[in-house]
Order: C-alpha cells, then structure tokens, then sequence
C-alpha cells in the first residue's frame, strides 16, 4: 500500500456497520508494530490502524 491508493477500512477501526471507502495520505512503518496506515475518508474523517485492518480496493473492471 502507498500514498494514494483507495482503500476499504475494517468496521473495527472505523465504529461503523460496513467497511468504509478512503484514501491513504500516511504510511508509517513503525517500530514497535509494524506498517501503520492513515486514510482519509470521503466525508473528511480520518483513521489510522496496522497495516491488517485495511483491504486494497481492486481498481479492475469486470467485463463479464
């Protein structure tokens, strides 16, 4: 994961029923527990967690 990319943050970490929509503005490689991103979702909130509560959102289409 990098600055930039869209991603889908776990209901853990945001308090919110479904996976949240956001784009990452930090990556922090931590000492003490690993890669820590920070996203930004589309109404402005702000979250951070380790790397494991994030999922890449695939940018393919299907053109089944």
């Amino acid at each position: 994961m990098k600055l930039g990319d869209k991603v889908l943050i776990s209901p853990q970490v945001t308090g919110r029923i479904d996976w949240v929509e956001a784009t990452i503005v930090e990556v922090e490689n931590n000492p003490y527990v690993g890669i820590v991103i920070t996203a930004k979702a589309d109404d402005g909130e702000v979250f951070f967690e380790k790397e494991d509560m994030f999922k890449l959102l695939d940018n393919e289409i299907c053109m089944q």
